[in-house]
């Protein structure tokens, strides 16, 4: 089993950043891609940006410029730095992260982090 821990959720204002981190553990597995994810109250969950193994990234439209993940492929970690954050920002974020354990393909999610921002 891989095991998604998130951490770096708060309260902050319009304007202001918040780092988010995932660190994943198990053993006898690969990562393939992770990524970040934010479900708003009454939407659908949404990928905000994610970034494979080689280190491409893909960002949501709705968080170009503003936001930057990046991964430490030897400890299996993902962060997400989010600068100029906005109300509509405000969302559970989850990580999440694709790959192989013991030959077969996993697609696992963090628990989820929530991150509000106040007008």
């Amino acid at each position: 089993q891989v095991q998604l821990v998130e951490s770096g959720g708060g309260l902050v204002q319009a304007g202001g950043s918040l780092r988010l981190s995932c660190a994943a553990s198990g053993s006898r597995f690969s990562i393939n891609a992770m990524g970040w994810y934010r479900q708003a109250p009454g939407k659908q969950r949404e990928l905000v940006a994610s970034i494979n193994s080689g280190g491409g990234t893909n960002y949501a439209d709705s968080v170009k410029g503003r936001f930057t993940i990046s991964r430490d492929n030897a400890k299996s970690t993902v962060s997400l730095q989010m600068n100029s954050l906005k109300p509509e920002d405000t969302a559970v974020y989850y990580c999440n992260a694709k790959g192989i354990l013991l030959g077969l393909q996993y697609d696992n999610w963090g628990q989820g982090t929530q991150v509000t921002v106040s007008s």
